[in-house]
């Protein structure tokens, strides 16, 4: 729905919603107009130039924003099914962040990722479905099932370890066979979008540190554990997701106890170690598409009446 209490800017496109006299005739409902004027105060009157230079003033609830009044009802109206709904389609819920990485303390966030998978009816009706279900109070995302294998496929950190997490809280059996089939989303596109984002953030902190001497800690600490993390993917075929072997080092970085010269060596080593086992990975030049797009079109199939039946 349209906010009519908001103060519209000099410049709006608007609508008539009721015919009005402008000039020497009368315009009617559906007249296209443009704010000129605007009230110091919300609820007051506004001064509209139709295209033929005649003006009015016009009260705001008369008004419709152009934009506004071409989109269709259920393009302005809340989702009939809401979110609280959408979350009952969840198949898969994890804790991925600090307490999965085993880098929790007593001031940890408890982060929860998942996928939902909404029904074919909602799926295929004109509201749609959004990609992603996010409540940032609880620190919760669910990505729609077709946007976290779209994400998978692309090497993306935060998914993968969503798929490798030792700490799950809810498997439908939908989400099992995605799980049984995670290997297929591993390739060395790894290679590449890991150590792209890495090199690209380095750089930044680097020039920070030159021209402040300050450092972001903790971040410098995630992009050390995603170069670890991309080495054993390449090297040993899965997604180490709990790094306690390095827990020392990395929070040392994270507290800002390790010199920056001594972060930015263990760095520059991880990149060349990240180099060596990228010429002798095993893992396929790209993942398993035709697979991944196979088991979405059945998991499709099930949510046709998957969850009515269920």
């Amino acid at each position: 729905m349209q906010n009519v209490h908001k103060i519209l800017p000099v410049g709006t496109k608007v609508v008539l919603r009721t015919p009005t006299k402008a000039g020497p005739r009368e315009r009617p409902e559906g007249a296209v107009a443009q704010v000129v004027r605007n009230p110091h105060e919300k609820g007051g009157d506004y001064r509209i130039r139709f295209t033929d230079g005649a003006e009015a003033t016009v009260a705001r609830d008369d008004l419709a924003i152009l934009s506004h009044f071409h989109r269709p009802d259920w393009e302005q109206a809340e989702h009939p099914e809401g979110e609280d709904s959408l979350r009952r389609t969840v198949i898969y819920r994890c804790i991925v962040g600090s307490e999965a990485y085993g880098l929790a303390h007593e001031e940890s966030d408890v982060d929860r990722r998942g996928i939902y998978l909404p029904p074919a009816r909602l799926h295929w009706s004109l509201y749609g479905v959004p990609e992603q279900l996010e409540d940032k109070a609880t620190d919760e995302v669910y990505w729609e099932l077709q946007k976290f294998l779209r994400l998978a496929l692309k090497a993306n950190p935060n998914i993968l370890e969503c798929l490798y997490t030792p700490v799950v809280e809810h498997v439908h059996p939908v989400a099992q066979e995605l799980l049984d089939m995670r290997h297929i989303f591993l390739s060395q596109l790894v290679y590449q979008t890991y150590n792209r984002y890495v090199l690209s953030q380095f750089k930044k902190l680097n020039r920070r540190f030159e021209k402040t001497s300050e450092i972001k800690t903790k971040h410098a600490m995630h992009l050390i554990r995603l170069l670890i993390s991309g080495i054993t993917i390449l090297e040993e075929g899965f997604v180490p997701v709990d790094v306690e072997q390095w827990r020392g080092r990395l929070i040392a970085i994270k507290d800002g106890e390790m010199p920056w010269p001594e972060v930015d060596k263990w760095r520059l080593d991880l990149h060349k170690r990240f180099d060596e086992v990228f010429e002798a990975t095993d893992l396929p030049e790209r993942p398993d598409y035709e697979r991944a797009n196979d088991y979405l079109v059945e998991a499709r199939r099930w949510a046709v009446d998957g969850w009515e039946t269920k």
